[in-house]
């Protein structure tokens, strides 16, 4: 299997990648964390991934399942290095601090204080020894706060940053968004810090502890409403489809199926009156202006309907779209990665029987991409050891201690 060899499969890397040469160890599990490592993984970073005895709980979180492993871990876990360490016992976390040697970054999601406890702490222990060493902690709140130490989940979260307040629409009040965004924008704001302490550390040549929370990340995801209450002081409210600040911009039915409009100034409305057919529409003294159409959302929401319900929404929304006019098919997962545009981007990535969903981030000379299948537990516990000074002495010993896992600990 040559992953380099771009008729082998699809969404492949072609290149080592940007972060070719970047050596990350990553201690994390469920998402966020393991998401963060994914991307660096997709554009060449080596992800070596240590996993606890009894494994990566997201192994179990199915059905659907390919052997032993749930989607949910196959989905964030590609191009990454297994082993299966028990840091809990000292001479666990010393087989550790042997992986650190020459590491980049570290990545973890224990509790606040764990790490500590264990002699691992960044500032006393891991800083002094690794100075050029980036530790990134995702966690639920941090340390520090009234919440600080305790453990964050992303629907919890979504709960406690206002997230599901503004999702839905008053007949379903708060309602939690269906992807886990939370988990997955942490994950992507953690890739974001990482890469920035690397530039930064290219400069000074010192590493430096990343903080990253989910409290944070979701918090900073309340665009537009956030900026809405500093201004207006007035709570936000869940508006469903349409946006709480233009107008139109929601969804309608056509003769084939749903379709989404939006527009985004007075020209493009124009526009789309004349291309529906009405253009006196945009003459109409409710919708004048962006202000004059929220005003008047419903007045406008039944005329659109009506122009709308007899079209072919795929031919019409296409035509839009060629007009410089935002709108698009509503369509289900499945359609979604069927359509032909999303074969055109490579958005799905196929390797040896692997499917999953291919990175979003294009880059002209070092392209990033699937190298290599999510790994099975602990199924690189001898290359790894061994490209790290293990003899194979070592290695059987530490088999022997119950310290490298070969299979998951039940129970």
């Amino acid at each position: 299997m040559d992953a380099m060899n771009p008729t082998a499969g699809k969404g492949l890397a072609t290149s080592p990648g940007a972060l070719a040469g970047i050596k990350v160890i990553d201690l994390t599990r469920v998402l966020g964390g393991p998401y963060c490592t994914m991307i660096l993984s997709d554009h060449g970073a080596e992800v070596i991934k240590i996993e606890p005895p009894q494994g990566d709980e997201v192994r179990d979180w199915g059905p659907p399942f390919d052997g032993p492993d749930a989607s949910y871990f196959i989905g964030v876990n590609r191009n990454k290095r297994s082993i299966g360490l028990d840091l809990a016992r000292p001479e666990g976390r010393a087989v550790l601090l042997r992986l650190l040697e020459g590491a980049d970054v570290l990545v973890e999601n224990f509790k606040p204080g764990g790490m500590e406890k264990w002699g691992l702490g960044y500032e006393k222990d891991l800083a002094p020894r690794f100075p050029g060493l980036i530790h990134c902690r995702v966690s639920g709140f941090g340390a520090e706060g009234p919440l600080g130490g305790l453990p964050g989940y992303d629907a919890i979260l979504q709960a406690m940053t206002g997230l599901m307040s503004i999702n839905g629409d008053p007949g379903t009040g708060p309602l939690r968004m269906g992807t886990p965004v939370v988990d997955l924008a942490t994950g992507l704001y953690s890739s974001i810090a990482i890469l920035m302490a690397l530039h930064e550390r290219g400069r000074s040549g010192r590493g430096q502890y990343l903080d990253m929370t989910l409290h944070d990340c979701g918090m900073a995801l309340l665009h537009p409403q956030a900026a809405n209450f500093f201004l207006n002081g007035k709570r936000p409210k869940a508006t469903g489809n349409p946006h709480p600040n233009l107008a139109p911009y929601e969804k309608y039915q056509t003769r084939t199926g749903e379709i989404f409009i939006a527009s985004g100034n007075n020209g493009q409305f124009r526009k789309l009156c004349a291309a529906l057919g009405k253009p006196a529409l945009a003459d109409d003294p409710r919708f004048l202006v962006n202000a004059d159409r929220l005003e008047n959302r419903a007045a406008l929401v039944a005329e659109l309907a009506d122009l709308l319900a007899g079209q072919d929404g795929h031919e019409l929304t296409l035509r839009l779209l060629r007009l410089g006019l935002p709108a698009g098919p509503v369509l289900a997962v499945d359609e979604a990665m069927a359509a032909e545009h999303t074969a055109a981007r490579a958005m799905v990535t196929e390797l040896d029987g692997y499917r999953g969903l291919g990175t979003p981030i294009k880059m002209s000379r070092t392209p990033g991409g699937t190298r290599r299948k999510p790994p099975r537990f602990a199924q690189d516990n001898d290359e790894v050891l061994a490209a790290h000074g293990f003899s194979a002495e070592e290695v059987a010993a530490l088999k022997q201690d119950g310290l490298l896992l070969t299979e998951r600990r039940r129970g």
